[in-house]
């Protein structure tokens, strides 16, 4: 891998504005769904690696579903679909960074 420079607090967060206009956004969103396939291959072999679907993910599906209480139940599912939304996106997330880089390398 390359050697690549840190980028600063606020180098980021210009970034991360210049993402937040529904126009780039737009753009961004047609891309990735362009090559979702590939890209879904990609999270799912992270997810994999990482064993974030093995054993301890299925018994904690099985104690969220397992609650008595409803309120309970639905509580413990929306902190699972949380955790797993959470860390999807931060797999997507470098996974798009990675893909930028990739990009930027290609044009050099």
């Amino acid at each position: 891998m390359s050697e690549r420079r840190a980028y600063s607090d606020a180098e980021v967060e210009a970034a991360i504005e210049v993402l937040a206009d529904p126009e780039r956004l737009e753009q961004a969103q047609q891309l990735v769904g362009a090559n979702a396939p590939q890209l879904r291959g990609i999270l799912d072999e992270a997810l994999g690696a990482s064993d974030w679907f093995g054993s301890a993910h299925q018994a904690a599906v099985l104690d969220a579903a397992g609650k008595p209480d409803v309120d309970e139940r639905l509580a413990a599912v929306r902190r699972l679909i949380a955790e797993e939304t959470g860390v999807s996106m931060l797999i997507g997330v470098a996974v798009g960074f990675e893909l930028a880089h990739e990009l930027i390398a290609r044009e050099d």
